[in-house]
């Protein structure tokens, strides 16, 4: 089992979210995160001079999958979030040893 890990653009996860529902990936965790890549944040101006957004905001889309699945769902993630832009993100992929459902303590594939 493979760990997806993608730090994604904020306007990006409704859009990203139904392409995978329609590939058949249903599970998945969201969490708003806020950080920096080569980007380095940006400039803004306000009325009182300039000033540097640090870190940016973002989503990070979590998904656990099956080996055979992996090359399929990164597909979907870079179809929708890659704009050819500084600033669209990362994919993240680790070994997953195993997982257990609690409900009905169910373990590897069957669990996800």
């Amino acid at each position: 089992m493979k760990k997806i890990e993608a730090i994604i653009r904020t306007e990006k996860l409704e859009e990203l979210r139904e392409a995978l529902e329609k590939s058949g990936f249903i599970g998945m965790t969201i969490t708003d995160v806020r950080g920096r890549g080569k980007q380095k944040g940006v400039k803004l101006e306000w009325r009182v001079g300039e000033y540097t957004v640090e870190f940016l905001p973002k989503i990070k889309l979590e998904m656990v999958l099956e080996d055979t699945k992996l090359d399929e769902a990164i597909k979907v993630i870079e179809d929708i979030c890659s704009t050819g832009k500084i600033g669209d993100g990362k994919i993240f992929i680790s070994n997953i040893e195993e997982v257990v459902r609690l409900r009905t303590k169910e373990r590897g594939a069957k669990a996800i």
